[in-house]
């Protein structure tokens, strides 16, 4: 087959499901979906270079594509952690803790939903206090792209914290006011 468009048509519909059958043997359908996909993207990008057999090939990609989803989890999952540990049963006793436990909760929530990229552009800024050439390096992107993304971040932030945008959630009754609400 000379023509690209015909090789990767046959590729793809020879070992798509394959390929997401092991996907879903490894993460939750949605994750494994977008595996596959981007798989494919992959061996589009390189359709030149693909051994014969490609079935392996499109494995091995699938397999490192699933490796990276599973760090960001893990990443996203810790930047959530220490934002939440910075908040302690001392900082619980000066403020009105029902109003604290909903929007700790609602914070965390938002944060938790953001795409990482949107967390880590904030995280530089906010939290690192980088400024945009510093953490534009550490991001591997341009400056003006750094500022675009801090910018959509913090208005994607914002919006998904803003009132009757969406459920909030219910405050929780706590026993004592020093208890922490995620014990």
């Amino acid at each position: 087959m000379d023509d690209p468009e015909e090789r990767f048509t046959d590729l793809y519909d020879r070992h798509y499901r394959s390929v997401l059958g092991y996907a879903l043997l490894r993460a939750e359908r949605d994750v494994a979906e977008d595996v596959s996909s981007e798989t494919f993207l992959v061996a589009w990008r390189r359709l030149a270079d693909l051994p014969e057999p490609p079935l392996p090939w499109l494995l091995g990609v699938a397999r490192n594509l699933l490796a990276k989803q599973r760090v960001s989890r893990r990443r996203r999952q810790a930047l959530v952690d220490r934002i939440a540990a910075l908040t302690t049963a001392r900082d619980q006793v000066g403020w009105d803790v029902a109003e604290h436990v909903v929007d700790r909760e609602t914070a965390l929530a938002a944060l938790a939903a953001l795409p990482e990229r949107d967390v880590e552009a904030m995280v530089f800024a906010t939290w690192y206090g980088l400024p945009p050439d510093q953490a534009a390096a550490v991001m591997g992107c341009s400056v003006r792209t750094y500022n675009v993304r801090l910018h959509r971040a913090r208005k994607r932030l914002g919006q998904a914290l803003r009132p009757g945008d969406g459920p909030r959630p219910r405050p929780r009754l706590l026993t004592t006011p020093l208890e922490d609400p995620h014990d």
